[in-house]
């Protein structure tokens, strides 16, 4: 360890304040942290008259110090620790805070790199570079997860009850606002080559159809069962004088720009304030919390062998637009900072779509969202302060 004559006198007060926290620190770490872009420098002072210079901390140098002690760990990245210091509000250095989101939603497809090297040998189009990689992922046997299994427990469980009380488990009312006679099952292969394309291009592989495909693939029981927001998606473009406005007749979802959707990411990262990434990381947080206590809710209600308001609550929830964030939270077993991150920058982007759709469309009816099941609560409160 070194010894004191070899730490700046800045440094010593950094750990002194650590340890009157009662937490330790080291020059080592100290060091460490500021080379990774989590900690400012300290301040030089000349003393003058030929005496040499001292130094002092940075004065948010000593949060910082708390927060990076209590958060470091064996395997937590530099990126993790940025995250996590900004969800505390603590003074990470900005760009540091933008290069942590950046690297989250900057994934990268081991198929893409396969896709790369094929490219060196044979002359591909964009479009057949994108079908090559979502072939190679699906070949692969990765496979999107529709419905978690904690969900489709609770599904089971509540139709096993409803049954048992000759109920039936859906009101025979949604057949009759899903005239859709024989919609297209959607398996997970389908879904995960479709999932593939959209990041790779972004709207112009999202139609009304594959919505409606995508809804009816999530929804509980057989995804040839009546699905009237599935239905509604299906036919927009009947049912929506406008909706030529965001939706291009011969396909694609014009709000949502077309190419690598993680380019869009990108550069909605380096250009949002931090105030809006921070709003964003707190909806994100308060839609896992609102999925994973909706769930703790109606699993107790099971237990206790009645169905309340929770059950009412997740029956809505299922069959309406919020159930996407209800499943995502729990494909999301362990949810890392990056995952965190990642979700904010993608819900920030949608209040964004949002209002370009506003813009577009005149008279949308987005008092309709205020209706229970439509979203997340945490997700409007976002959206009303965008």
């Amino acid at each position: 360890m070194p010894s004191s004559a070899m730490r700046s006198p800045a440094d010593l007060q950094l750990i002194d304040h650590a340890r009157s926290r009662g937490v330790t620190v080291s020059a080592k770490q100290l060091a460490s942290w500021r080379s990774g872009g989590l900690l400012p420098g300290n301040i030089p002072k000349g003393l003058g008259q030929g005496l040499g210079s001292t130094s002092r901390p940075r004065p948010e140098a000593f949060d910082l110090v708390i927060g990076l002690a209590r958060h470091a760990g064996s395997g937590r990245r530099p990126s993790d620790l940025a995250l996590l210091l900004f969800g505390e509000r603590l003074p990470v250095p900005e760009a540091t805070v933008r290069a942590a989101f950046r690297d989250a939603v900057s994934i990268t497809l081991a198929a893409e790199k396969a896709a790369l090297r094929d490219s060196d040998d044979e002359v591909m189009t964009e479009e057949e570079r994108v079908a090559r990689v979502a072939d190679q992922v699906v070949a692969s046997g990765q496979r999107v997860t529709l419905v978690p299994a904690r969900a489709r427990r609770i599904d089971e469980r509540i139709s096993r009850y409803l049954r048992e009380r000759g109920q039936p488990p859906a009101p025979p009312q949604l057949a009759e606002l899903d005239p859709n006679p024989a919609p297209s099952p959607l398996t997970p292969a389908d879904a995960t080559f479709n999932a593939v394309t959209a990041l790779l291009t972004g709207g112009a592989d999202i139609t009304p159809q594959s919505l409606g495909d995508h809804f009816r693939a999530l929804q509980p029981g057989p995804s040839t069962g009546p699905n009237p927001l599935a239905y509604l998606a299906e036919s927009t473009f009947q049912d929506a004088p406008d909706a030529h406005a965001v939706f291009d007749p011969a396909g694609g979802f014009s709000i949502v720009p077309a190419g690598d959707v993680r380019e869009t990411l990108r550069e909605l990262v380096d250009t949002a304030p931090l105030d809006d990434l921070y709003t964003a990381w707190e909806a994100s947080q308060g839609v896992q919390d609102w999925a994973l206590e909706l769930c703790d809710r109606v699993e107790a209600e099971l237990d206790a062998d009645r169905l309340g308001e929770a059950a009412v609550e997740w029956m809505q929830v299922r069959m309406l637009p919020s159930n996407l964030w209800l499943l995502s939270a729990l494909r999301d077993r362990r949810w890392s900072p990056a995952d965190h991150a990642q979700s904010a920058v993608q819900l920030l982007a949608m209040g964004h779509w949002m209002g370009a759709v506003d813009e577009r469309v005149s008279g949308a009816q987005w008092d309709l969202l205020d209706l229970p099941g439509m979203l997340p609560p945490p997700l409007r409160e976002l959206l009303r302060r965008m």
